[in-house]
């Protein structure tokens, strides 16, 4: 089978403004408070209360109410696109927690690495990135072609 692109929904206008979105939320997150935009690292420092210094919580939880609320602020200003999800809710909880497992052996998740790792020119970004696009080529080509 031919891989075809969908031009129907095609939308590289509202892609790139996404992403020029999260360009500029990961670059105003490292000039006012230091940090990196990688939601794992986020998620994780908020979920270890003891060790997260009491002045980081708030901006935490607001970085990720923004990251939740996003899909529903959006669907004020276009149709979201329909969403069909095939799997099981096994299988669904058995791949959420191999991505928990691969974001804690690699340090890191996708948009930590991805996107603030390479901009910073990061060689340990680089192998994480370079290992999970490889790893999900290679899932997706046995899962649609092989088996």
């Amino acid at each position: 089978m031919q891989p075809t692109i969908d031009w129907i929904n095609f939308t590289p206008s509202s892609s790139l403004i996404g992403g020029l979105l999260i360009g500029l939320a990961a670059s105003l997150l490292v000039i006012f408070r230091g940090k990196i935009a990688g939601i794992s690292g986020i998620l994780g420092a908020l979920m270890e209360t003891q060790n997260t210094p009491s002045g980081h919580h708030l901006w935490r939880i607001l970085f990720l109410a923004g990251l939740v609320s996003s899909s529903f602020i959006y669907q004020f200003l276009a149709p979201l696109p329909e969403s069909i999800i095939s799997a099981s809710t096994s299988k669904l909880i058995i791949a959420g927690l191999l991505v928990g497992i691969g974001t804690r052996m690699g340090s890191g998740c996708t948009s930590g690495h991805g996107i603030c790792g390479l901009s910073r020119l990061s060689f340990r970004s680089l192998v994480a990135t370079i290992s999970f696009m490889f790893s999900g080529f290679i899932v997706c080509y046995l899962l649609l072609h092989v088996i």
